[in-house]
């Protein structure tokens, strides 16, 4: 499914214009983003949760030279499942 698919489908069972449901699911995406820019977890009870972790700087090679790559140190989103969406996936 893709985005506008999605928003189809949240305007067809919230019974709103796809209009609406678009920027709704907009809105949604643009806060999780910004919580976890600024370093907070963004929780949703039984779909799952949104965190931000570290990785710290490393090496790594360039499998076409062999080049030896110094690698910065970033954060990275990630998302953990909830119980209700492992149930819903594992039927």
């Amino acid at each position: 499914m893709n985005k506008s698919e999605l928003i189809a489908r949240v305007a067809k069972d919230a019974r709103l214009t796809r209009g609406e449901a678009g920027v709704a699911i907009e809105a949604t995406i643009e806060n999780i983003m910004r919580a976890l820019r600024q370093g907070d977890d963004v929780r949703l009870v039984g779909f799952g949760t949104f965190t931000v972790s570290r990785r710290k700087a490393g090496e790594a090679r360039n499998p076409q030279t062999g080049k030896t790559i110094k690698l910065p140190a970033s954060r990275r989103a990630r998302f953990k499942a909830g119980k209700l969406l492992k149930e819903a996936v594992n039927g």
